[in-house]
């Protein structure tokens, strides 16, 4: 990874972090490896994009994610992504707390993702993204088929939706927030 890190094409560490859904996981090997991982970025000065999944009955895998961020990553400043987010409003306020930029894929479209929803339409516009996850995640109406790219316009405009603003606004902020996390110029978001 460190190797990797050092290549300039190379903008982030990720997608790295916990994930508890599936029974036995190892949750003190997970955690050993994230320490790992985000030691390995902060010395390559390099955002992390953050995976976190929790056990089917709760946030623990949340609450292990926070306590090493705080203690491990919050004082390099470096910020980065909680990529597919899935949380509460209580992570997503953390996140924000922490520098993180929000993103959202293809499950904000689903039907029994109101509680997502209502979580982005409590966001900032600077401080959201949108994602594919291909091949995974494809938004409704194509949810179970292989996600393709082009179909993230309709995860922006499901979270236009929720903010109250255009998909051109939502385009243009992510755009922005993209560049700026990574210190990119593309020449849109300016």
């Amino acid at each position: 990874m460190d190797g990797l890190l050092a290549e300039p094409e190379v903008i982030a560490c990720g997608e790295i972090g916990l994930d508890y859904y599936h029974e036995g996981a190892a949750k003190d090997v997970q955690r050993s490896g994230l320490l790992k991982q985000l030691e390995i970025a902060a010395a390559r000065k390099r955002p992390i994009l953050i995976h976190c999944r929790g056990t089917q009955e709760g946030m623990d895998a949340w609450d292990d994610l926070f306590a090493v961020l705080e203690e491990h990553w919050s004082r390099t400043g470096l910020g980065g992504v909680m990529h597919c987010f899935g949380g509460g409003w209580e992570q997503a306020r953390r996140s924000l707390e922490m520098g993180f930029l929000i993103s959202f894929a293809g499950n904000l479209t689903y039907p029994k993702a109101q509680p997502l929803r209502d979580v982005a339409a409590k966001l900032p516009l600077d401080r959201i993204l949108v994602e594919t996850d291909a091949p995974w995640l494809a938004p409704m109406p194509d949810r179970g088929k292989r996600n393709e790219p082009a179909w993230v316009a309709r995860t922006a405009e499901t979270l236009a939706a929720q903010l109250g603003v255009e998909p051109a606004e939502i385009a243009l902020a992510t755009t922005k927030n993209f560049e700026r996390l990574f210190g990119l110029k593309s020449g849109m978001g300016n």
